[in-house]
């Protein structure tokens, strides 16, 4: 038995109209691929600053190297009643566990600088969390606390450095000010 389909001019439109929806449709499902392929490459960003309405700064250093200043430093701030972080690198602490413990019990917040100071970016995954968990682990020894910030040694980040960060449940942070690394010559004690 033979059949006959017969094609109306009704249902060759239908037909093509379905086609084009399908393309379509497809196109759009490429499109959102593509939208979230973008969105996952987006560049994620450290908090550079905090919007507020009161009048405030945030002061903060890098104990990277030497401590000669460090107990004149944390007089000057208790003189004018400032608070500060103090983003330490792990061999700093390990070098001068003193010097923490004198930042902690002056009530300035005590950070993280990574553990040897590196190019975080160079670095694997796997070494990104390595160099920010063993300077945490050395400061919370000697503070009792752990740190919620990170700064990347030299500014020096990319997704993979705020996302580590960000795994470990904290916070990767930059300055908006930049100091140039000025060295200030500080008075006598």
């Amino acid at each position: 038995m033979m059949r006959v389909f017969t094609v109306t001019r009704k249902r060759l439109l239908a037909v093509l109209f379905s086609v084009l929806a399908l393309v379509l449709a497809a196109a759009v499902g490429v499109r959102g691929v593509q939208a979230v392929q973008a969105s996952a490459s987006k560049r994620l960003l450290p908090i550079y600053n905090v919007k507020t309405e009161e009048k405030k700064i945030a002061i903060s250093f890098d104990a990277a190297w030497g401590n000669e200043q460090t107990q004149t430093l944390i007089d000057i701030l208790k003189e004018y009643n400032v608070k500060t972080t103090f983003f330490v690198v792990g061999a700093w602490v390990d070098k001068y566990p003193d010097s923490v413990k004198a930042l902690a019990a002056a009530g300035h917040e005590v950070c993280n600088h990574s553990n040897t100071h590196p190019h975080m970016p160079k670095l694997s995954e796997n070494d990104i969390k390595q160099q920010i968990s063993s300077c945490n682990d050395k400061i919370k020894a000697i503070t009792g606390v752990s740190p919620l910030l990170f700064r990347p040694p030299y500014g020096d980040y990319n997704n993979a450095v705020v996302k580590g960060t960000q795994d470990l449940g904290m916070y990767a942070i930059q300055w908006d000010v930049e100091t140039l690394e000025i060295k200030i010559k500080l008075p006598p004690t």
